[in-house]
């Protein structure tokens, strides 16, 4: 990496005219779910019977009937090789926070005399693999010599076919099991989850007279923020490609405080390259809406309608990868860390959660009637009790070394959980809760907030403004958990979401039962059970600045816990009272949720691990000799004849480049010794909080003296593209 490559690499970014290319623009009804085997292929391509009853295992859960895991595998089979593949894989999702694959071929076997090579693809293929599970993070529960894992095919979310432009491959979403039956991956304990939230919820309606309901899903909407950077300038800049973020890298002299780039116009370039992902992504069935410019120079975000959780976190995965290799093609890098750029937003990922019930009803959408809005409120107190409760919990769906660097900022959520109700909810809230007469809406007389089947007015829907700096706010008929990072899989906020109001449901569920088999009226049953809730769970409504200063003690006078690091956060992982409520439904055992602390905890330390070495490379090898070379020019111009001549202000720049480098060496000489210590330590818990402690603020010492460089040396001299560069051309 030298100046030189970069100047190279300026002009011919500067000399280009980019010409977008045409869009195949096939219609949509045409285009969507195109490459996926969907209910309607199978509706077409499956006999009758065996239809029927695959869709009631997909609604309602269930096992296969024997024999039909045959005529499902042979359908799915025929339908690929008519497409042009001939592959397929068992694609899951470790806990490696990424994918995986291992590809098989249809081949039955050799071609032989005949030279026809045979297809084949059993019930069996379709419904288990067996992967090396010894190389995936496993946290103790797998050993290098205990290799065996199980893939196992999941009916509910479709095979597709991924096209890369070297061939087509059938991808088949599964699950991933250790030979012992402990989840290796995120997918498991969401399908759990998802159970659990279903069965409780339907426990609800029952007591409210739903008689028809069969199954209740949660909803998501995952909105995706990144970054797009020049490819060439990518390719020097070693700490993105490596670590997803700079390590290095002064302001730029413009950023976001014009506050242009927001909603702005969508240049060509980055326009062409949207166009193709939503053609890829309508193509496997993933719903994109919303695309547009974000706050930061170079950021943008797209958005999909809500579908069913566990489509909606694979959905967000394929999204990703889209991301990644359509970008290559435009001659970008897609960046999805959640602070790639010091001082300038990040990105996050906004998981947009409701329920909804078999009939189409969404349950947090308080309804036409009185007697819906009751059930509204029920569901309500639920997730104000879910989040009030299991705060710990739900933060822990957020954690990473790369989101630590967002949340708590101006630009993100804090890290303290609270619920943004608005101000006429929170006023229903607090009538119910107080028994006194409030306005029952923000412009209706007042009088007794009754919840019956008359008394209760109806709830007008998006009756308040939204709040940005809520972690988790109400927006009409959703809620917006907005602290998962920008690269995270969906699936652990959502595991821990689901868990947490599955546990608040069973609590109502299980009062109102027992006051109706009582003979207690519902309706007064309800009215005493949410009065107690509201009150006890008020102290998680904030409809305030998060941001504020105020608000973090008043946090902590409400009892509320700021954990504002993953190491924090992943130390009350194994709390009793916080396994317990993952034991309570059996969406995790003790030994996966321990397994999980570990993995993560482990992951923590191998990004700052990562970042380290990169520091003292780029450091050593690339900026200090730069460095040193331009600190001798000047100290040779000092000493030379024309020293007389050099101003006060002269000696005093030569002074500040002297400081700077004499002070990266010794910080540099600082990281080294105590990046050894720190791998000598022994424990995963140890080395986290080492990391945490130790290594990251040496790593902003040295960026501090690298940044002040930057802006002093010899724009020519400079090795490493600058933000300038890096945020502005596309």
């Amino acid at each position: 990496m030298s100046a030189t490559l970069r100047n190279t690499v300026r002009a011919a970014v500067a000399s280009e005219r980019f010409v977008p290319a045409v869009s195949a623009n096939c219609p949509p009804a045409e285009l969507f779910g195109r490459d996926v085997f969907s209910m309607k292929v199978m509706r077409d391509r499956l006999p009758g019977n065996i239809y029927a009853r695959l869709e009631q295992i997909i609604a309602s859960g269930g096992s296969l009937h024997e024999g039909d895991a045959d005529v499902i595998a042979s359908a799915m089979k025929e339908w690929a090789l008519e497409r042009g593949a001939f592959h397929y894989t068992h694609w899951f999702q470790p806990m490696t926070g990424a994918t995986a694959e291992k590809h098989d071929t249809f081949l039955a076997s050799a071609p032989g005399i005949s030279g026809q090579a045979l297809a084949e693809f059993s019930g069996k293929m379709l419904i288990k693999g067996e992967p090396d599970a010894s190389s995936f993070p496993s946290g103790g529960i797998r050993s290098t010599f205990e290799a065996r894992g199980y893939t196992a095919w999941d009916p509910t979310s479709p095979a597709f076919l991924m096209d890369t432009g070297a061939g087509k491959t059938l991808y088949i979403p599964c699950i991933f099991l250790s030979y012992t039956g402990e989840s290796l991956d995120r997918k498991t304990p969401l399908l759990r989850s998802l159970e659990a939230v279903s069965t409780q919820a339907l426990r609800i309606l029952r007591l409210f007279g739903n008689t028809t309901a069969t199954s209740v899903n949660a909803l998501i909407g995952a909105e995706q923020e990144y970054f797009l950077v020049d490819r060439r300038y990518f390719t020097l800049r070693t700490d993105l490609l490596l670590a997803g973020r700079t390590l290095f890298g002064a302001r730029p002299c413009k950023g976001q405080e014009m506050e242009d780039h927001y909603f702005g116009s969508i240049s060509p370039r980055v326009l062409a390259f949207m166009t193709e992902v939503e053609e890829r992504m309508m193509a496997l069935g993933i719903p994109a809406r919303t695309r547009h410019n974000e706050v930061a120079p170079g950021q943008y975000e797209l958005a999909p309608l809500h579908e069913t959780a566990n489509i909606a976190t694979d959905h967000n995965m394929l999204t990703m990868e889209i991301l990644r290799s359509t970008a290559e093609r435009h001659g970008f890098a897609c960046l999805l860390h959640e602070k790639p750029f010091a001082g300038i937003n990040g990105s996050g990922k906004h998981n947009n959660w409701s329920l909804c019930d078999s009939d189409g009803n969404n349950l947090l959408d308080p309804g036409s009637t009185p007697m819906d809005n009751a059930q509204f409120l029920v569901f309500l107190a639920a997730v104000l009790r879910a989040v009030h409760k299991n705060a710990v919990l739900l933060r822990l769906g957020t954690v990473g070394a790369g989101n630590d660097h967002r949340l708590g900022a101006n630009e993100a959520p804090p890290a303290i959980l609270s619920v943004f109700l608005g101000e006429q909810l929170t006023q229903v809230m607090d009538s119910i809760a107080l028994g006194e007469a409030k306005d029952k809406t923000p412009h209706a007389p007042g009088g007794f907030m009754e919840v019956g089947v008359s008394s209760l007015p109806k709830l007008p829907r998006y009756a308040s403004d939204r709040n940005r700096t809520s972690p988790f706010a109400f927006t009409g008929n959703k809620f917006e958990f907005r602290a998962v990072g920008s690269s995270h899989p969906i699936a652990p906020a959502n595991i821990t979401l689901n868990t947490a109001i599955a546990s608040a449901l069973d609590d109502i569920a299980s009062e109102l039962e027992e006051a109706v088999s009582q003979n207690r009226p519902l309706p007064a049953a309800v009215q005493n059970l949410l009065a107690r809730l509201f009150k006890e769970h008020r102290p998680i409504v904030f409809n305030g600045n998060g941001y504020s200063e105020e608000w973090q003690m008043e946090a902590a006078q409400r009892g509320l816990p700021n954990f504002r690091d993953s190491v924090t956060a992943l130390s009350h992982a194994s709390d009793p009272e916080v396994m317990a409520v993952f034991q309570r439904h059996g969406v995790l055992s003790e030994r996966e949720i321990l397994a999980r602390q570990e993995i993560l905890l482990d992951n923590y330390v191998k990004a700052v691990h990562v970042e380290t070495k990169l520091t003292q490379v780029l450091g050593r090898s690339v900026v200090l000799p730069v460095c040193l070379k331009f600190a001798a020019k000047l100290s040779a111009f000092t000493a030379s004849e024309h020293a007389a001549e050099v101003s006060s202000a002269g000696s005093g720049y030569y002074a500040r480049v002297h400081a700077h480098v004499s002070g990266l060496l010794r910080t540099l000489d600082e990281l080294d010794a105590r990046h050894e210590e720190l791998d000598a330590l022994e424990g995963i818990p140890v080395k986290a909080k080492a990391a945490r402690d130790i290594l990251l603020p040496i790593l902003a010492q040295c960026r501090s003296h690298v940044d002040a460089l930057e802006g002093m040396v010899d724009d020519a001299d400079w090795p490493l593209p600058k933000y300038n560069e890096l945020l502005w051309h596309h």
